[in-house]
């Protein structure tokens, strides 16, 4: 199966971002885009750290680079896209029978997607699917909000929520959601090694596009009256007691 560019790279915009990342030996530079218009130390001191790392810079109109950045205010007119190594399809990685996966649904809050990339890398998840519709994209707030985790945390990529529930059921998997209101918890609940677990936004929660695809609802006890965590938070405590169950 051939994998899309969109599905191989993360793309950071702005000139900070863009040199960190040039700056990073960890990290592999595919290519530098750079307004046409772009001149001055600004444009210099890109071009001399591409150099350095015998990273390739493409000239583009400044409305192109406005277009693939996906952002019009903030991308000052350079990109770069950044290898992730661990970045798939979601149907390519269903090819190897990933066992513990993420699903992200309607959670568009920066700080929340890139703290759960962050969360769930670290705890072992095989995979984070993360839509390109409805989610945050993973851009350099979000990269930022993962301290750089994001470039190799295991992203899945799906056109929407829907289709990824749809497309995982189809392929045998159980389907469990958080939700606040389910009497089952997710410290009693008997679940199996291979599963699906959703995160729904914290004002809409599970959309309808996934709920018809939920094999069970979960919930995380709270004491004292709490009423529910973070999104981020929650995630953190799913992720590590899932894989603590199945190593």
């Amino acid at each position: 199966m051939e994998i899309s560019p969109k599905d191989r790279f993360v793309t950071v915009y702005g000139r900070k971002p863009v040199l960190e990342a040039l700056d990073d030996a960890r990290l592999e530079v595919d290519k530098v885009l750079l307004a046409e218009g772009a001149r001055g130390p600004a444009a210099k001191e890109i071009l001399d750290a591409a150099s350095r790392r015998g990273v390739r810079v493409q000239r583009a109109t400044a409305q192109r680079v406005k277009v693939l950045a996906g952002n019009g205010r903030h991308d000052q007119g350079v990109l770069a896209d950044v290898v992730a190594p661990r970045m798939l399809p979601l149907a390519h990685a269903l090819e190897h029978r990933p066992a513990r996966i993420l699903l992200l649904d309607g959670i568009t809050t920066p700080a929340n997607v890139g703290m759960i990339l962050r969360t769930a890398t670290a705890a072992g998840m095989d995979g984070i699917v993360v839509p390109r519709r409805g989610v945050a994209s993973i851009d350099p707030l979000v990269v930022k909000a993962s301290a750089g985790v994001a470039f190799r945390a295991p992203v899945l990529k799906c056109a929407t929520a829907g289709e990824a529930a749809a497309e995982l059921t189809a392929a045998g998997y159980p389907v469990y959601a958080l939700d606040a209101g389910a009497r089952e918890t997710i410290f009693s609940a008997d679940l199996p090694e291979r599963a699906v677990y959703v995160l729904g936004s914290e004002t809409d929660g599970i959309s309808d596009d996934v709920r018809p695809h939920v094999t069970g609802w979960l919930s995380i006890p709270m004491a004292a009256g709490v009423e529910s965590l973070n999104v981020a938070s929650a995630a953190a405590v799913l992720c590590f007691e899932v894989v603590r169950r199945h190593g």
